[in-house]
């Protein structure tokens, strides 16, 4: 059994916690063919150094905060959980009601983190600001005790972002997606991450395999440059989706072994994928709704997946 310490950590943000490079996303724990399964993931992730866990109220209907609630019942206090708050446009009212679902499914009495998933719709921001939204939750579930910080998520547009950071509320932490693609296409990395830096938020990675893999299936890049790219940015953590032992020891040589690129090793990164790049077609987050769950398409109005494919 490899040791913690084998997995590096970086500060959360401005906060003291410390949280390891590689964050075990909790949408795929959902995928494994059985809960059994599930469990010794994130068993042998936390044992390997892993503290960082992701994960949604809406995943699977619940079944991958279940999941995740089962393997970590006997070592809470090893982990920094995260998971994310689905109203989607929804109130405060609505808010509170999933959060406290999301403990007794995670079987804690807090959340490290609690943040607003998927801010990709253009009105986002004015709905989650309103009054009686969402932001108020926030800062309810954090006077309760219920969360120690709180953010936001999402993987559309800069722009939405940028709105959701200008607005003054102090967010602990924002998660988006990174990776050597983004750098020339509607690019977070360039218009994001700065003003997170300038702000103290924790920024958290993810997709930095593009969000679905397809990327790797076309050889555009290999997965441990790719993981190393993303890793590499100013991030506190890169949330990588592990549906498989076989994965997670894959991506656990690559964080042990992790060595950041200097500048130039990320600029000839990127000059290796502009023929690729500009198109966003390995980021379909960006220009489909491949990527949008059905519960927020919803709420906003929008056909479901299963709609949209009649």
């Amino acid at each position: 059994m490899a040791a913690p310490q084998d997995i590096p950590r970086r500060p959360f943000g401005r906060h003291r916690d410390l949280v390891s490079i590689m964050g075990l996303g909790g949408f795929h724990l959902g995928r494994t063919k059985t809960a059994a399964e599930a469990v010794r993931i994130v068993h042998e992730a936390i044992d390997a150094g892993i503290n960082f866990l992701d994960n949604a109220w809406e995943y699977h209907e619940g079944e991958s905060e279940r999941r995740m609630g089962r393997a970590i019942a006997d070592r809470r206090d090893s982990v920094f959980l995260m998971t994310k708050v689905c109203t989607h446009g929804r109130g405060a009212t609505v808010a509170m009601r999933q959060l406290d679902e999301s403990l007794r499914r995670l079987r804690t009495d807090h959340l490290d983190l609690w943040q607003i998933h998927e801010c990709v719709y253009a009105n986002d921001p004015d709905l989650h600001f309103a009054r009686g939204g969402v932001i108020e939750a926030l800062d309810q579930a954090k006077a309760q005790g219920k969360v120690r910080y709180v953010g936001f998520t999402g993987h559309k547009h800069p722009a939405i972002h940028l709105r959701m950071l200008a607005a003054g509320f102090p967010f602990d932490a924002c998660q988006l997606p990174l990776n050597g693609f983004d750098a020339q296409f509607r690019s977070f990395q360039t218009h994001v991450l700065p003003e997170l830096r300038r702000q103290r938020v924790a920024a958290i990675g993810m997709k930095s395999l593009g969000g679905d893999g397809r990327a790797v299936r076309k050889r555009a890049v290999g997965a441990a440059d790719a993981l190393r790219y993303a890793m590499s940015l100013p991030v506190c953590t890169t949330v990588s989706g592990i549906d498989s032992l076989k994965v997670l020891r894959q991506n656990l040589r690559i964080a042990r072994s992790f060595v950041p690129m200097s500048a130039p090793e990320r600029r000839a990164y990127e000059r290796r994928l502009r023929d690729t790049a500009p198109d966003g077609r390995f980021e379909l987050y960006k220009t489909t709704a491949e990527h949008e769950g059905d519960v927020g398409r919803a709420q906003h109005g929008y056909p479901t997946q299963d709609e949209i494919a009649l």
